[in-house]
């Protein structure tokens, strides 16, 4: 039997929005819920028709799938044969349609326990677990960015209980199968066209129990302890930088791996230097007269001061390279550089003596002693001609 259509189904046309999929599906899943269908297998098979096709649509890329391939799309899109409950993500949905989930599942004497085990999406959960990851944030000085550094991180996690091992049991003790689901890990209820396995609420999936749990654990397996780190920060981070340290995260259960740790990098800001990428800034006052006759000056690097000279005629704003006094490049590749950018200083509380020289300067100059000041002039006298 040839499948319809998933917009057929829904009564819908491919330029239907998501508004108006959600809208048709609320529809028809009242139309077919069970209360209002005892015993109809037509119904049951209507309803799981039009969830199949909602869990399609209402998914941007299975949609975008469907639309260009059809039914042939989604050939690996459910496990399996073809759709089944376990592919349905959208159980919040019925929720918002119908209150609760005890009235959807009421016809089927199916109580709403079963959504622990994830209807089966989640699988047996007695196998290894990973460990979960962790992370931390680190604040580092500017220097400290620029060099690199090695800082400690104190994390707290969970790991294998030293008293019984990862095992949950009290020491000299072991497991016994689970009564409840016979050492399955699961338990399965089959009612209708569900066929629903959820985690057993026992032995939480592990297929066995301890019947006398460690005293140190409390047959949790693991126990939280505080860690101090090391961490190794290469020069050249900036923050926002995020460094994955494998293996230092959580301990895992039943034989799983290690989580790892994630170091989030926080620079602080400096008071004289700011970055560009790799490059550094840095503003330095001169004086006028240094600005016209030009000058050696003391620049700040982060290595230190050095010598730089300054030509004479320098305008304010005028941003000088100092070659490789930047910022590494992670990986090793070189440096950056740093910029000065010049900022001339007016003078202030002059004596009589300085401001008449002063005065008798700029009675000299006139209007045409600095070039940007001739050039504005030039530009307004072109304007109102």
């Amino acid at each position: 039997m040839s499948k319809r259509d998933y917009y057929e189904v829904l009564g819908l046309n491919k330029d239907s929005s998501q508004a108006e999929i959600k809208k048709a599906y609320r529809k028809l899943a009242l139309k077919y819920h069970p209360d209002k269908n005892s015993g109809n297998k037509e119904a049951e098979e209507r309803f799981k028709e039009v969830s199949e096709a909602y869990e399609v649509l209402s998914d941007s890329q299975k949609r975008a799938t469907y639309d260009q391939f059809g039914h042939a799309g989604m050939q690996g899109a459910f496990s399996g044969r073809g759709f089944t409950w376990s592919d349905f993500t959208h159980f919040d949905e019925f929720n918002d349609i119908f209150g609760n989930l005890e009235g959807l599942f009421r016809g089927f004497g199916i109580g709403t326990d079963f959504f622990g085990g994830g209807l089966g999406s989640q699988g047996r959960r007695g196998g290894p677990r990973r460990g979960a990851d962790l992370q931390y944030e680190i604040v580092i000085e500017f220097e400290e960015a620029a060099s690199g550094v090695e800082k400690k991180a104190e994390v707290q996690r969970y790991e294998t209980c030293g008293s019984c091992r990862g095992s949950g049991a009290k020491a000299g003790t072991k497991k016994t199968r689970c009564p409840t689901c016979d050492g399955a890990g699961q338990v399965v209820t089959s009612s209708g066209f569900f066929n629903i396995s959820r985690t057993c609420d026992r032995c939480e999936g592990e297929g066995e129990i301890a019947k006398t749990p460690c005293p140190k654990c409390q047959g949790e397996a693991r126990a939280i302890v505080n860690r101090s780190i090391k961490v190794k920060i290469p020069a050249g981070v900036h923050t926002g930088n995020r460094l994955r340290i494998q293996g230092e995260g959580e301990s895992g259960l039943r034989g799983g791996g290690r989580g790892d740790l994630y170091i989030y990098i926080n620079v602080k800001p400096h008071s004289i230097f700011e970055r560009r990428d790799y490059d550094i800034l840095c503003e330095v006052p001169i004086s006028f007269p240094q600005a016209v006759f030009g000058a050696e000056i003391g620049v700040p690097t982060l290595n230190g001061n050095i010598q730089m000279k300054i030509p004479d005629g320098t305008q304010s704003g005028k941003v000088f390279r100092i070659k490789g006094r930047g910022i590494p490049k992670l990986g090793g590749y070189g440096k950056g550089d740093e910029l000065v950018r010049v900022k001339i200083e007016t003078p202030i509380n002059l004596n009589e003596e300085q401001r008449s020289i002063l005065k008798e300067f700029a009675d000299a100059c006139g209007e045409d002693v600095t070039p940007m000041h001739k050039s504005f002039v030039n530009k307004v006298r072109q304007l109102f001609k």
